[in-house]
C-alpha cells in the first residue's frame, strides 16, 4: 500500500485553521526565523484528538505515544489567544538540525500493553489526528488506521518529513506517515524517523499560502453572493428613499395645510399619521439603564469589528497562533471607552439617575455572557481531560483585564459621555401624561415588525456565514477580510434601511414605542442566524459528543446574541437620527 502524504491531504480536506498575533516566540531562533547551519530546530508536539470534532483536542502525549531522547525544553503560553485555543506544545524530543540530513533512525520504542493498545484502538475508530509545529509551520498526521473489516488496526511509526528552505529560512514542511504496523498487545512498536532537507523557491513571506484554499473562498458563489447583497442595498435605499421621500413630502404637505386650517376646521378633520404622537415620540423608552447598556455595547462591538477586520487586511493574522483572539482582546479592552460615552450619554439624556449602575451593567454585559458560557464549557473540558480546559491564570488574567483595563476606560467613556453629549435636545417637547396607542392592525404590532425585522438583514450576510462558520469550526483558514468588510458594511446599510421602514409604519400607526422595536428588529437578525447554525450543524458537519455539542452551541449562542447587540445598536442609531430629522422639520404648535 501507498505510504500517506499527511499535511496537505488533510488541510484540503480541511487541515486546521490558524488564528493569531505576532508575539515573541520561546527561544531566540523561533522569534526571528532565521536559523545558521547545524543550528537546532525545534519540533513541538501540539494535540490529538478526533478529525470531526475539531475543537475537541487532547495534549499529544495523552495518548502513549512515546519521546525522543533528547533534553526537553518546556513551552509557556505566549499570548493570551494561545491559552485560550487550548495550544499545549511539547518538545518531541526528536534532533533536528537546521540543513542537516537525518537517515531513517529509530527514537524511541513503545512497549504495548494492553491498556496502551485500547488507547490506539479508540483514537483510530475515532479519526484522530495530531498537530505538530516547525518553526511555526504547522503539520497534520493521522495516528493509525483501521483495515477494511474493521478488525485489526494499525499504527503509522515512521515520520518522514521534508523540510523547504530559501537562504536561512524555513519555509515549507511536508510529512508523509509510514511503517504501517499491527497492533498487537504485548509488542514492542519502534517509532522512527527521518528529516531529507531541500532548497525552496518559496518566499519566506509566502509560506503560508499554501495552507490557503482560494477554490474554496474565491469561488464563484462568494462573488455572486456579494454582488446579489449589494443589488439588494441598492434596492431597499432606492425603496426607502424613493417611498419615505414622497410619503414624508405629502405628509408635510398634509400637516402644513392643517396648519392653515382654523381651529373648528382642525377639530372635524380627520387627523392622523406620526405627527399625531410628537409629544410621545420621545418619551424614554422602558427599561432605559437596560436599553442603554445594550446600545453601549453594540457600538463597541461595531468598532471591535471595525478595527479587527481592518487589521486584519492589513496583517495576516492567521500566521501565527492565537492571533485573530489576542487582537480581539485587545481591541475590545481598547474600545471601552465607545461603550461607555454612547451608553452613559444616551442614559442621561432618557433622564436615568442610577449612572454607575448603567455604567457596571455596560462594562460587564458582553464580558459576562463570554465568560459565563466559557465557564460552563470549561467544566465540561476538565470532565474530558481537554487542551481546551482553560488555565486558572488565564481566568485570572481575563478577570484582571475586565476589572483594571475595561472598567476604568467605560469610566472615562461614560463621563465623556454625560457632559459632552448627555443633555436632551429634543426637537419636540414631551407631554406629561403620555398619549393612549390606538388599535392598530395585527401585522402592525411591534412584536411582528420585531419578528419580521431581522430576515432582510440576515439574508443579506448568511452565505458569508457559511464560510465563517466553514473557517471555524472545520479547518480552512479564513483570509478573504475585504469580503468580511464589503459584509459588514452591507449589513450596516440594509439594517438601518428596514429598521427606518419599520419604524416608520409603526408611528404612522401612531404607536411611539420605537426605541425598543428599532433595537429589537435589528436584533432579530440573531435569531436567524442561530437557527442557521443548527442547519450547519447537523447538515454541514459530522460533530458528535457532549463537548464538542456544547462547545458548539455555546459559542454559537454567543456569536450570535453579540451580532444581535450590534445590529440592533446600529439599527437603533440610524432610526433615532432620522426620526429626530422628520420632527425638526415639521412645525408643532
Amino acid at each position: 500500500r501507498r505510504p500517506v502524504p499527511v499535511s496537505l491531504a488533510l488541510l484540503r480536506g480541511g487541515g486546521r485553521a490558524l488564528l493569531l498575533l505576532l508575539l515573541p516566540r520561546a527561544r531566540a531562533d523561533e522569534h526571528e526565523h532565521t536559523y545558521q547551519d547545524k543550528e537546532e530546530v525545534v519540533l513541538w508536539m501540539n494535540t490529538v484528538g478526533p478529525y470531526h470534532n475539531r475543537q475537541e483536542t487532547y495534549k499529544y502525549f495523552s495518548l502513549p505515544f512515546c519521546v525522543g531522547s533528547k533534553k526537553s525544553i518546556s513551552h509557556y503560553h505566549e499570548t493570551l489567544g494561545e491559552a485560550l485555543q487550548g495550544v499545549e506544545l511539547e518538545f518531541s524530543g526528536l534532533d533536528i538540525k537546521f540543513k542537516d540530513d537525518v537517515m531513517p533512525a529509530t527514537y524511541c520504542e513503545i512497549d504495548l500493553d494492553k491498556e496502551k493498545r485500547d488507547a490506539f484502538v479508540y483514537a483510530i475508530k475515532n479519526h484522530y489526528w495530531y498537530q505538530m509545529y516547525i518553526d511555526d509551520l504547522p503539520i497534520w498526521g493521522i495516528v493509525g488506521e483501521a483495515d477494511e473489516n474493521g478488525e485489526d488496526y494499525y499504527l503509522w511509526t515512521y515520520k518522514k518529513l521534508e523540510i523547504g528552505f530559501n537562504g536561512n529560512r524555513i519555509v515549507d514542511v511536508n510529512l508523509t506517515s509510514e511503517g504501517k504496523v499491527k497492533l498487537v498487545p504485548n509488542t514492542k512498536i519502534q517509532m522512527s524517523y527521518s528529516v531529507k532537507w531541500k532548497k525552496s523557491d518559496v518566499k519566506f513571506e509566502d509560506r503560508f499560502d499554501k495552507y490557503l484554499d482560494p477554490s474554496f473562498f474565491q469561488h464563484r458563489i462568494h462573488w455572486f453572493s456579494i454582488f446579489n447583497s449589494f443589488m439588494m442595498v441598492i434596492f431597499l435605499v432606492g425603496l426607502v428613499s424613493m417611498i419615505l421621500m414622497r410619503t414624508l413630502r405629502k405628509d408635510y404637505a398634509r400637516y402644513s395645510k392643517e396648519e392653515e386650517m382654523d381651529d373648528m376646521d382642525r377639530d372635524l378633520g380627520d387627523e392622523y399619521g406620526w405627527k399625531q404622537v410628537h409629544g410621545d415620540v420621545f418619551r424614554p423608552s422602558s427599561h432605559p439603564l437596560i436599553f442603554s447598556s445594550l446600545i453601549g455595547s453594540g457600538c463597541q462591538i461595531f468598532a471591535v469589528s471595525l478595527i479587527v477586520i481592518i487589521v486584519a487586511m492589513i496583517e495576516d493574522l492567521y500566521t501565527e497562533r492565537g492571533s485573530m483572539l489576542s487582537t480581539a482582546i485587545f481591541v475590545y479592552a481598547a474600545t471601552s471607552p465607545v461603550n461607555g460615552y454612547f451608553g452613559g450619554s444616551l442614559y442621561a439624556r432618557q433622564g436615568g439617575r442610577r449612572w454607575i449602575k448603567q455604567m457596571f451593567i455596560g462594562a460587564f454585559l458582553i464580558p459576562a455572557m463570554v465568560c459565563g458560557t466559557a465557564f460552563f464549557i470549561n467544566f465540561i473540558a476538565i470532565y474530558y481531560h481537554a487542551s481546551r480546559a482553560i488555565p486558572f491564570g488565564t481566568m485570572v488574567a481575563v478577570c484582571c483585564i475586565c476589572f483594571f483595563v475595561i472598567l476604568p476606560l467605560n469610566l472615562v467613556g461614560t463621563i465623556l459621555g454625560r457632559n459632552l453629549s448627555g443633555q436632551p435636545n429634543f426637537p419636540c417637547r414631551v407631554n406629561a401624561v403620555p398619549r393612549p396607542i390606538p388599535e392598530k392592525k395585527w401585522f402592525m404590532e411591534p412584536a411582528v415588525i420585531v419578528c419580521l425585522g431581522g430576515i432582510l438583514p440576515f439574508g443579506s450576510i448568511f452565505i458569508e456565514m457559511y464560510f465563517i462558520f466553514t473557517s471555524f469550526w472545520a479547518y480552512k483558514i479564513y483570509y478573504v477580510y475585504g469580503f468580511m468588510m464589503l459584509v459588514l458594511v452591507i449589513l450596516c446599510i440594509v439594517t438601518v434601511c428596514v429598521t427606518i421602514v419599520c419604524t416608520y409604519f409603526l408611528l404612522n400607526a401612531e404607536d411611539y414605542r420605537w426605541q425598543w422595536t428599532s433595537f429589537l428588529s435589528a436584533a432579530s437578525t440573531a435569531i436567524y442566524v442561530y437557527m442557521y447554525s443548527f442547519y450547519y450543524y447537523f447538515f454541514k458537519t459530522k460533530m458528535y459528543g457532549l463537548f464538542q455539542t456544547s462547545f458548539y452551541f455555546g459559542y454559537m449562542a454567543v456569536f450570535s446574541t453579540a451580532l444581535g447587540i450590534m445590529c440592533g445598536a446600529i439599527g437603533y442609531m440610524g432610526t433615532s437620527a432620522f426620526v429626530r430629522k422628520i420632527y425638526t422639520n415639521v412645525k408643532i404648535d
